[in-house]
């Protein structure tokens, strides 16, 4: 055994929450420093937090992070551990995004971020100015009142690194890894054997197989050890970052933490072998590239990061060394991502709203019931954390369910919490069949929610007979021999007035049930749903969040699957064989309304257009082509053609829908619709449709054929394969 090093990263901050935050960080350090490490690593600027969007841009910001970091200094906590913490500061009127290195109550440098992430979810230039003087640092003048706390009147900023008596330590920050030409590769060159990562990134299904190859790529052929630390939870609004710190030594993964959690601290630790780094380096092509490798600026710091010499070190302590074990990462499934990620995310929500629970309407459809088994999967966890004697979770609990501050009450029973929390509601119409009423009725039970069943028939009827004595016409649907207008508006009508139902019931509940505050509604539409614009605008759509909102009707079903059997719901089989309804027309001996048959093409066909449009970046041609090859051997490409025009006609006219979406839980890159839309074939008709059901009556540029039967009649075997995620 050579050199051993105990290291040590940790996560969980909320955004201006500037106490709170001071004394998460504070606990970091301490658990680090009882597990022996020597160094720390936190998420990116956990002192603000990293959600602070335009917050960023006021001094204010900045002032209170130094205040909250001088406070860290003045209390003596890094005596004997280099930390590594991050805030936003201000170098001559620029503001970066930077990393402060302290130990021993002195700060020994500044590092600012030099690559921004600055697509997708990510806006950085908009707030932070990378720095681009590489290898390069200059002074930076303290505030005052931090000088008074350091004795230092300067410190060095810039890109430079970390030597110690026995290591050295370079900062890469979150984007950088992800960069072609990522700063630890010259780094190692240059003799840096330490790495940091402080990160702020989200989650999204199957995204943790990225960062984890990312991190073994880091150190497979440079050699070195990478420490990286991730923000955990929501930080109020639509995303949840989702943790896993690692610690990873010559590409092996020797650490993890978990993804997904309902706890404000966690710390990671590993004690590893610096030898080990050296000896993986003892290769003659890469001796020759750091022979000529440019020199970065080194901090000198008298510490030792190591437990002693090769003579001195206790050999005791090599039992159970983490670089001499194997590890193998843990991945969940997509299933189990959807189960954990949108749950821990409304748990973070009901906290910072300070509301009583939830509400969401149920349709006896797969998308409410999906919507629901996630907060009853948000109440598993609870339970869980209850169990484990989680301080934190306990006392949110309590709060939520109006117990008083004394009491004694533990939630460990999920159905039981469930109950206390979630209010369902069925809303049904003379359009409305028993099956869907009695799936909703069912599946609450199952899950324990607090439950009510009501006919709206009554409020449709005053509306409509409010509409006849205004202007003498009285609406009927098609089927009653009503003209398209009239049976749009009577099913525009039904919805909306489902919304506003909603929204009263959640206001009013936990007053019904002799307790104070309210409750948050949640919507129910899926991200294929919204790409194409199926949707009526203000209908049940609208509400206050959606954990679903960035998920496919695809990924839904399986997830639904997936709890049939987890979380032990048999009700959940009857979702998954119902066809998907709105039920919003009256049925007939010869039709009954179909969502896919309203919409000209199924859920999933509606997933792969979806994919190849934003995450592959196809426009209508590039679909096509691709299209053609994946589907053309039991579709033609003419019928390929119309399907793909369809699809962008119908996306294109309905982006006026995308201004009213509720805030969504982000699972996927192709819910983010900030791209521009083209016409296809030719220009856009004026009159846009205002429901999901306008789009496919209103006039379009073209009119797809119907398919010829040989064309229709491909196996499902064939289908499946072509449409499997």
């Amino acid at each position: 055994m050579g050199h051993p090093i105990t290291v040590a990263t940790s996560l969980n901050q909320w955004a201006l929450d500037f106490q709170g935050n001071y004394e998460r960080i504070m606990e970091s350090i301490k658990i680090a420093k009882e597990r022996g490490a020597t160094l720390r690593v936190g998420p990116e600027l956990e002192i603000p937090g990293y959600g602070c969007y335009d917050h960023f841009l006021e001094g204010d910001t900045t002032m209170h992070s130094w205040e909250v970091l001088s406070k860290i200094i003045s209390s003596g906590i890094t005596e004997g551990v280099v930390c590594d913490i991050g805030m936003p500061v201000a170098h001559k009127n620029v503001i970066y995004n930077c990393r402060i290195i302290i130990h021993n109550g002195k700060i020994l440098l500044i590092r600012p971020k030099m690559w921004m992430a600055n697509d997708g979810n990510y806006r950085e230039l908009r707030y932070f100015t990378p720095w681009t003087k590489h290898r390069q640092w200059e002074g930076h003048y303290l505030p005052r009142f931090v000088q008074a706390v350091t004795g230092q009147s300067k410190v060095p900023f810039g890109d430079a690194v970390i030597s110690t008596n026995d290591s050295c330590i370079g900062v890469e920050l979150c984007e950088e890894l992800f960069t072609p030409a990522s700063p630890h590769i010259l780094m190692g060159l240059d003799g840096v054997e330490i790495f940091t990562n402080s990160s702020g990134s989200h989650h999204e299904l199957r995204k943790l197989h990225t960062r984890v190859n990312l991190i073994r790529e880091a150190t497979q052929k440079l050699g070195g050890i990478y420490l990286y630390a991730n923000q955990q939870g929501c930080d109020g609004d639509r995303l949840y970052y989702d943790g896993c710190a690692l610690i990873a030594v010559n590409g092996r993964v020797v650490a993890q933490g978990s993804q997904f959690s309902l706890r404000d601290v966690e710390v990671v630790t590993a004690t590893v072998d610096l030898e080990d780094v050296r000896a993986h380096r003892a290769t003659s092509s890469r001796s020759m590239q750091a022979a000529s490798a440019e020199r970065y600026h080194r901090v000198e710091v008298p510490f030792n990061m190591t437990s002693g010499t090769l003579d001195d070190v206790d050999e005791s302590a090599d039992v159970g060394l983490a670089s001499t074990r194997s590890f193998d990462v843990q991945y969940h499934t997509p299933e189990e991502e959807i189960a954990l990620g949108p749950a821990c995310w409304l748990w973070d929500y009901l906290r910072r709203s300070s509301t009583q629970g939830y509400f969401v309407p149920l349709s006896g459809g797969i998308d409410s019931c999906a919507t629901a088994v996630i907060v009853f999967s948000m109440c598993r966890l609870v339970a869980e954390a209850a169990k484990r004697g989680d301080e934190q979770v306990i006392k949110d609990a309590r709060r939520m369910t109006g117990e008083p501050a004394d009491s004694k009450y533990v939630p460990k029973d999920p159905k039981e919490f469930c109950n206390r929390i979630f209010h369902t509601c069925y809303m049904g119409t003379t359009n409305s069949s028993k099956e869907t009423q009695d799936r909703a009725k069912y599946l609450a039970q199952a899950i324990g929610s607090y439950h009510t069943d009501m006919n709206i028939d009554s409020l449709v009827t005053a509306i409509r007979t409010l509409f006849s004595l205004v202007t003498g016409k009285y609406p009927n649907f098609r089927s009653q021999g009503g003209t398209n207008a009239e049976n749009l508006a009577l099913q525009n009508i039904q919805a909306r007035l489902r919304m506003v139902v909603s929204y009263m019931f959640a206001q009013l509940l936990p007053w019904v049930r002799g307790k104070y505050g309210g409750l948050l509604v949640l919507g129910s539409a899926n991200v294929d749903e919204s790409l194409r614009g199926y949707l009526t605008k203000y209908d049940c759509s609208s509400a206050d969040i959606n954990p679903i909102g960035g998920i496919s009707k695809t990924d839904l079903k399986k997830f639904i699957a997936y709890a049939q059997t987890a979380f032990n719901l048999p009700i959940l089989k009857s979702f998954l064989t119902a066809v998907p309804t709105a039920e919003l027309e009256p049925m007939t001996e010869t039709y009954v309304q179909s969502d896919e048959a309203d919409m000209g093409m199924t859920y999933d066909e509606l997933s792969v257009f979806g994919r190849l449009r934003k995450i592959e970046k196809c426009g209508p041609y590039s679909m096509f082509t691709k299209l053609v090859h994946e589907w053309g051997y039991f579709l033609s490409p003419t019928t390929i053609a119309e399907k793909v025009k369809l699809f962008f006609f119908e996306h294109a006219r309905n982006r006026h829908k995308m201004t009213t979406l509720t805030p969504s839980y982000h699972a996927s890159r192709r819910q983010q619709v900030r791209l521009a839309t083209i016409p296809v074939s030719g220009p856009l008709p004026l009159a846009v449709c205002e429901d999901r059901r306008d789009c496919s009556k209103a006039p379009r540029p073209f009119q797809p054929a119907p398919l010829p039967q040989a064309e229709q009649r491909y196996d499902e075997e064939a289908e499946a394969k072509i449409h499997k995620d």
